[in-house]
């Protein structure tokens, strides 16, 4: 699911856009369905105005991290509950 202009700290610091709770199915997954989703809301960031996509995952052995790092994000320092916060800067 896309987030735009989200209030990222609940006091209007940073409004932030991205990606939230993106699953394939596992049988699915390398068919390039992650891909086109994060390729399509990226490009509706920018549509908007958006210089940043970010996302958040679980870290593990198992996690979508190596996916993540692959298109391009990279993780910022910050944690959402126990996940990590990856952004994308968008050309």
């Amino acid at each position: 699911m896309g987030f735009f202009g989200i209030d990222w700290y609940d006091d209007g610091s940073a409004l932030r856009s991205g990606l939230w709770r993106l699953n394939i199915a596992a049988g699915e997954q390398g068919r390039g369905y992650g891909r086109f989703a994060v390729e399509s809301v990226s490009a509706e960031i920018r549509r908007r105005g958006g210089t940043e996509c970010y996302v958040t995952w679980h870290p593990g052995e198992h996690g979508p991290e190596n996916f993540y790092l692959s298109l391009g994000f990279h993780p910022n320092g910050e944690k959402a509950e126990e996940e990590t916060v990856g952004v994308l800067t968008l050309a």
